[in-house]
């Protein structure tokens, strides 16, 4: 019998902390979204006399990556046609590594990929689906389909790391903080390794635990690591890290507050993020200690929005009926209404002031954080009824625009027709606070 599990896990928006995430002593505010990265996997007994993984995605054009692995290659694995994929390769590699299975019964890993439709441009695509799940189906490879911006590599690490290390532990529970510590910590070696650098985490960490206030590790916790051929010292640093080490780590749950949601614009541009937050490095190195008196203010300001969302959090289950009519001065109420509560005053003034500070790296730095073309959409947002704030997520640029609104607002029919939103498309999401989840295998089956 085939012994199937899948599991999902959603990917994110970075709301404030864009480029100080990648500094250990400051906080970000991560949003999970409810488009989510699937993995279905299941194992049976290999038919010839390898140990094989094969990933197929058949929403991109029957995609497939199928590597070998074996104990005396270090665990390494060996693609079987040529067809690589770093991200796949450095899951397998790290979990069989951590695991260090006995490979003399040779097993055959199936893990089937699927990806929600806000994860990549939906042009020219087909609509598959069953009673408990839809997905985009495209004729291009997936490298050869626009991406959103969502974290959909990271959504892959993490689903691929899940589903292989349920295959070693079939006792994994991801309802457990210690199951997905593990699938965490694996994820994020894997996901760094396979960049070629260590990213801030940010979206390895949403993608696990969901909505969070994150604080980065130590990225010498990975770039220690000896070299992949270092074989059985290799696993043993690996364990050590993961199981023993404490990454100093900060990642605490959080939601945005009751009838508020989140809402992504895609731009249809897009922004190459290494090139931006190059740039940014540059400027910041050449203009201290200036810069970093600008990052502190930035810092001062995102902690500021953090606290006033939980503020606000606790508000509602306080005192509804003063934010019953916040909610109603949004909604419609106009701009004095809405600054006549200090609260919703003090969050568009933080972000007020968050994006200044990025328009002056922007002019400073050649970075376009908030180009001016974005600096006219966000300001053309902020008269819309129900909107609260407006931002650039992540490293900004022209990937997409993130508003925080009502659960009333109605945004596309308030810019459907107004040039001023021509350059936008508003996608079919919203904020999921939950992280990594194990789904019912037989729901992605028979999609038609």
């Amino acid at each position: 019998m085939v012994e199937s599990r899948a599991f999902s896990a959603p990917g994110k928006a970075l709301l404030v902390g864009g480029y100080l995430v990648l500094d250990p002593k400051y906080k970000s505010y991560v949003v999970a979204l409810s488009a989510r990265m699937h993995g279905v996997v299941s194992k049976h007994e290999s038919e010839d006399n390898h140990t094989r993984v094969t990933v197929t995605s058949s929403q991109f054009n029957n995609d497939s990556w199928s590597y070998i692995v074996e104990e005396n290659n270090a665990f390494f694995p060996n693609s079987v046609d040529g067809k690589r994929n770093p991200f796949i390769e450095m899951a397998i590699f790290n979990v069989f590594t951590y695991f260090k299975p006995d490979l003399s019964n040779k097993l055959d890993i199936q893990i089937e990929i699927f990806s929600d439709s806000g994860y990549h441009s939906q042009a020219g695509s087909v609509l598959k689906r069953n009673s408990f799940k839809e997905f985009s189906y495209h004729s291009h490879s997936i490298t050869e389909v626009p991406k959103t911006g969502l974290g959909s590599s990271a959504g892959l690490a993490t689903v691929v790391t899940a589903a292989l290390v349920s295959v070693f532990n079939p006792n994994l529970d991801v309802n457990r903080d210690q199951d997905l510590t593990l699938i965490h910590n694996l994820a994020q070696v894997a996901h760094c390794q396979a960049q070629g650098k260590v990213g801030s985490g940010f979206d390895v960490a949403a993608a696990t635990f969901g909505s969070i206030m994150y604080q980065r590790f130590d990225p010498r916790l990975i770039t220690d690591l000896p070299e992949h051929s270092a074989g059985q010292i290799y696993g043993q640093q690996l364990r050590s890290l993961v199981n023993q080490v404490d990454w100093k780590v900060t990642i605490e749950r959080v939601r945005l507050p009751d009838q508020l949601r989140l809402v992504m614009g895609d731009v249809n541009s897009g922004s190459e993020t290494t090139k931006l937050v190059a740039k940014v490095i540059s400027w910041y190195n050449a203009n201290l200690p200036r810069s970093l008196d600008v990052y502190e203010e930035l810092n001062c300001l995102n902690e500021e929005f953090i606290k006033t969302l939980g503020v606000l959090n606790s508000l509602a289950a306080k005192d509804p009926n003063r934010y019953a009519q916040m909610m109603e001065a949004l909604n419609g109420g106009g701009y004095k209404r809405i600054m006549a509560f200090s609260e919703l005053a003090k969050l568009r003034n933080c972000i007020n002031c968050i994006r200044e500070n990025f328009r002056l790296i922007t002019k400073e730095s050649g970075a376009d954080i908030e180009p001016s073309v974005q600096t006219e959409l966000l300001d053309a947002c902020m008269w819309l009824d129900g909107v609260l704030t407006a931002v650039l997520p992540g490293a900004g640029g022209y990937d997409a625009i993130s508003l925080i609104t009502t659960k009333d607002a109605d945004i596309r029919s308030q810019t459907e027709g107004n040039s001023a939103f021509d350059a936008v498309t508003w996608l079919d999401l919203s904020q999921a606070d939950i992280g990594l989840v194990e789904e019912n295998p037989i729901h992605y089956q028979d999609l038609k």
